[in-house]
């Protein structure tokens, strides 16, 4: 059995033993697929500061501070690789895992893929991946780079219920396991007790620094499994005013108006409502554009639209150097969302609006080239443009609040899903209104590494 490090070690990786992050932190670059990478699993870096960037006010254009934590310094470049971790070791702690007996089957849109890919080849595991086949080409590399299988269903982001009628079909196999990211309960874990209280942290860090108030105003997030939305769920805990944001695509607005569509945000918006998304801690779910997120990501990597936000507007040189290579699609959607926050709540200059970005540029290099064989080249106009047209004009439309009866409705659509298709029991899901379903698979935190760590004691790491 090859396991990692406990929610607490990725929460606080210096309290991992000295000497396995040590030769942890020599193989991130040295030998990334060695097992021992599974104690880089974290939002910190070797100094134990958590990645993150507060964006130039030049960009955003309003007054309130948005933090982004990043995932690119992830192992496999993305923070989903957490939520894979999380899922796979408990269930080979509890018994429903054999490394040496079982296929593992991770159905994704993308960077979850990814992630299980990395994590199951190192913990002993054979994997296969199911994605929707319009996916960006450097997704379905960086699979394959990690030994897995993949196998490629119809259409893009949002057919996500192809996947699941392969995951059924796979399913058939009594050797197969699904690694389901939508309802496997470790993906919450995973967010709400490192993400949620890494954030925590970093308020106060902040503060310290002159940033913020030492609190957070709001925390944003699109609904991709829903997983990160759990960092909300802690928050509200530690900050009763913080806002939960939800976004999803203007193009595929699923808890919106119940709409459909496919979209060009690669990692959210699947035409159903996840199982381990609490939408009953929801505050706002706002809509975004998706083509406002391609061509803002073109905007921040591409060196004419660096240069303008430098030169027309007067932002920090070495900070919007340091945003070209940290964000993908989704990440340019979560800032758009907080902007949007920041306007609609009018947040100011005290407050401090959080959200990620899940990935990084490196995976969609191939995007731009299709935007620019469309669309043309990007020049310092088209450049001033999108500052003003997509960043600095964000309009506080496409937003529902979470009165009790959406939030009623969020969770009714859960049934379609679930109930109808998945073979979860309408018991079941009547039992995701009360608080306490949700606070008790927050304590199994606490279980899960004592488990892991008695396992550790007979293995030698």
């Amino acid at each position: 059995m090859i396991t990692g490090p406990t929610f607490e070690e990725m929460l606080h990786p210096n309290k991992i033993d000295p000497a396995i992050r040590a030769r942890a932190l020599a193989a991130l670059t040295a030998a990334p697929l060695d097992p021992i990478n599974l104690y880089n699993i974290t939002w910190r870096n070797p100094e134990n500061h958590v990645n993150h960037v507060v964006l130039p006010k030049a960009l955003t254009g309003v007054d309130a501070n948005i933090v982004v934590l990043y995932g690119k310094e992830y192992p496999s470049g993305s923070h989903k690789v957490g939520a894979a971790y999380s899922i796979l070791v408990e269930k080979v702690l509890f018994g429903e895992v054999d490394p040496s007996v079982h296929t593992l089957v991770w159905p994704s849109t993308g960077n979850y893929g990814i992630g299980g890919a990395w994590v199951g080849g190192r913990m002993g595991c054979k994997s296969i991946v199911v994605l929707p086949e319009g996916m960006s080409r450097e997704r379905f590399e960086r699979i394959e780079s990690y030994g897995a299988s993949i196998i490629k269903t119809y259409g893009t982001e949002s057919n996500v219920k192809e996947i699941y009628d392969e995951t059924h079909r796979l399913r058939q196999d009594s050797n197969v396991r699904i690694m389901n990211q939508f309802e496997q309960m470790g993906n919450y874990r995973f967010h709400y007790h490192v993400t949620g209280n890494t954030i925590v942290e970093l308020m106060a860090e902040l503060h310290a620094q002159g940033v913020g108030n030492g609190k957070a105003a709001a925390f944003v997030w699109a609904m991709g499994s829903g997983g990160s939305n759990a960092a909300a769920d802690r928050l509200k805990q530690v900050y009763p005013d913080c806002k939960h944001v939800s976004l999803e695509p203007i193009q595929c607005p699923t808890l919106f108006n119940n709409g459909y569509g496919s979209h060009e945000i690669q990692g959210i918006g699947d035409k159903h409502v996840t199982w381990i998304h609490n939408v009953w801690g929801v505050d706002a779910l706002m809509c975004i554009d998706d083509m406002s997120c391609v061509r803002g990501l073109q905007l921040l990597t591409e060196q004419i639209g660096r240069d303008a936000l430098i030169t027309r507007y007067g932002a920090d040189a070495a900070l919007v150097e340091k945003l070209g290579p940290l964000f993908g699609i989704s990440g340019i959607c979560h800032i758009l969302g907080a902007i949007k926050t920041a306007k609609y709540y009018g947040f100011g200059k005290d407050d401090v609006i959080v959200t990620a970005a899940t990935d990084s540029f490196d995976r969609y290099p191939s995007e731009m080239d299709k935007l620019r064989a469309k669309e043309g080249a990007l020049d310092e106009a088209r450049a001033v443009g999108r500052i003003e047209g997509i960043f600095h004009g964000q309009k506080t439309d496409w937003i529902q609040d979470g009165t009790r009866f959406n939030r009623e409705r969020w969770h009714n659509l859960k049934y379609y899903t679930w109930v109808e298709q998945q073979g979860k029991s309408v018991h079941d899901l009547d039992a995701q209104r009360d608080p306490a379903w949700w606070e008790a698979h927050q304590h199994r935190v606490a279980e899960i590494d004592a488990r892991l760590t008695e396992v550790r004691k007979t293995m030698q790491i």
